[in-house]
Order: structure tokens, then sequence, then C-alpha cells
């Protein structure tokens, strides 16, 4: 979920999911770099306000776009073109809109795979050279996610972090609610998804940020969305932008510089070899249907055991659930990793 305000607390006070003590306020304040507290000014229900992460810059020609995702951009498929998004979101703000930065403009809708939206800038209201607090503008060209890659971002809750990709080829469910802080939970469905683990990269009310490549060029990796109390999920960058530019009927590409970086291997934190890899994830696909349909498993995907040395097919199970799933230590010749976790939210 993403980061929520109640209107019931008698001193008014961010209501926070899992976030540690944040001590960056640029992140929650008035500020024209991306990376940053922002929403819809819609995103308010009677009890609650709700925000998340202003990630990045795109353009479409000349004209620039903040990308964000949908439940952050158009309030969980519910918002009309136009409406307005403020920086920082309300959240920040006691629930009161504070400055009007861009106009909400395309999502894909959701079960598409992707949680994705954007909104065209306002003249003057954000920093045209897309530079992401504090790192700077990102390079323009993407990075496909790769399994032990180092990776950073900015976000709203927790600031500036930095992990490493834990698995990819990832297949999750995620749990959403069509209103801010309210209505019936649902189960949204991904596959290829990038996950990240460890409770310090992300927090309810990072979601938006842009995942990047933790090199000095900063390639766009995937676009975070979602996770647990110990997990961070992704959208792989090039299926957000392949999207939003069939949605928006025009081509975008990321506000950034020209930097390359270093070739292959892509700015891994580890390495593992590509016939392990491909290997295992034959396995996985053939025993994918199979594990997911197991009870309390919220995930499956491609990773790497604990040391970082021997591909593995990574579950993740429910540690609130009473359900035993049954996993084999290994699938065929490949070891199974369990990584124990509580739901998947979108926040």
């Amino acid at each position: 979920m993403k980061t929520k305000h109640s209107f019931l607390v008698s001193i008014l006070a961010a209501v926070v999911v899992w976030a540690p003590a944040v001590t960056q306020a640029q992140y929650q304040t008035r500020n024209m770099h991306l990376g940053v507290s922002g929403g819809n000014i819609n995103d308010i229900s009677r009890r609650f306000c709700c925000s998340g992460t202003l990630g990045s810059l795109v353009n479409a020609g000349t004209t620039q776009y903040i990308l964000s995702n949908n439940h952050v951009l158009a309030r969980t498929d519910q918002a009309a073109p136009g409406e307005d998004v403020s920086q920082p979101g309300l959240v920040d703000t006691n629930c009161q809109t504070a400055t009007i930065v861009a106009d909400y403009t395309i999502a894909v809708p959701l079960g598409n795979n992707v949680d994705c939206a954007i909104a065209q800038v306002r003249s003057g209201q954000m920093d045209s050279t897309g530079f992401i607090e504090p790192i700077g503008p990102p390079s323009s060209t993407i990075a496909s996610p790769s399994v032990g890659m180092a990776v950073a971002k900015s976000g709203r809750t927790t600031g500036h972090t930095m992990g490493t990709i834990a698995s990819i080829n990832t297949s999750v469910r995620v749990q959403y609610q069509p209103t801010c802080g309210s209505g019936k939970k649902r189960n949204i469905s991904y596959t290829n998804q990038v996950l990240i683990n460890g409770s310090a990269f992300s927090a309810g009310g990072d979601s938006g940020s842009l995942i990047t490549t933790n090199d000095g060029c900063y390639h766009p990796v995937a676009l975070l969305f979602a996770g647990s109390s110990s997990t961070t999920i992704g959208n792989p960058i090039g299926e957000v932008m392949s999207k939003l530019s069939a949605q928006l009927g025009s081509s975008l590409t990321f506000v950034g510089t020209n930097c390359t970086g270093p070739g292959s291997p892509q700015f891994g934190a580890f390495q593992l070899p590509q016939h392990a890899l491909d290997h295992a994830n034959a396995l996985l696909e053939r025993n994918r249907q199979d594990i997911m349909s197991r009870p309390a498993v919220l995930g499956v995907g491609l990773g790497a055991l604990e040391d970082n040395l021997t591909a593995a097919v990574v579950v993740y199970v429910d540690k609130t659930s009473s359900s035993n799933p049954r996993l084999a230590a290994q699938v065929d010749d490949v070891p199974v990793r369990i990584v124990m976790t509580d739901p998947f939210i979108a926040f």
C-alpha cells in the first residue's frame, strides 16, 4: 500500500507502513528533483490520504512526463486525464494540496503485468534535466536486470538506498485496495518481475521509485511498485516503457545523460555462470505453475543460494500463513531457496 495519512489521529502524523526513521527531509518537502514525495491530489478518502514517489522524468518529443505507478498517479485505474499531481504528496502536507507540478496523462491498466503511469509536467515545476535526488540525472539508456546486479533507488520514505537483485523472471501475487486505505482487497498476478531482498531497500511510500544500476551511470532497470517488510518488487523497465509508449501512441525515452558505463558483466555485485542460470531457468519454467499453485507460495523466480555461488529456484513463502507448501529441496538437480516473507502489497 502507499503511505497513508489518517484523519482520525488526534495529532496529525503520517501512518507509514514498514518505514524506518527518515533522516532526509528533502524527500518529503517541496523539491524540484525526482525520487521524492508526490501523488494525485484526489487520492483521498473519508479517513485517509495517500501518496507515493515521483520516480523519474521521461519524454515523448519535447513533452516531459513524470513516471510513477498507476496506483500512485492514476488512483488504481480510477483517475481521469488532467487530474492534478502535487509535490510533495498529501501525506506530507497534512492531507492539504501542495504545489501542483503535473497533470495525470495515461496509465497502463492494472492486470497487464505492469503498474505504471505518467503525468505531463507543468512548465518550470520540476527539474527538466531529470535529476533524481541525490544521484543526479540517470542514464537515458536502460539496462536489463540480472541476478546479482547491484542496484539503487531514491524514494519518498527511505530515500537513497542500495541493494542487489535477488531474483528475476519472478511470478508474484500482489495485493491492492481500490481506494486510499479502503475497499475490498484483491490480488493481481505478475510475471517476469525483479525482486530485491532486504528490509532496508524500500518501504511504504516508495512506490514509483526508479530502480537503477548502482554505478556512475545509473541505468534504469525497474520501476518499484510493491513489496513486503523484507522484499521489494519492480516491473522490468523495458516492459514499462514499451507498454506506456503503446498506450500514449508515442515513443517514450528517459530524460538523462548519455553515459554508457561499464560493459559486461552488467554492473554486478556478483555474477553466476550463464549456463547455470540458463539450466535453472529451464527447470523453473517447467515447474513454475506447480510451485505457484502450492498453498502459501507468494512468488517463484530465478536467483541464487545464500552463498551467491549457485543458481537456484527462489520461492517466496508467506510466513503469516499456517499452510505448508511442501517444497522439495531441489528441482531435479537445481537447489530451491526458500525466502520467508509477509504478503506482497502495492505500496
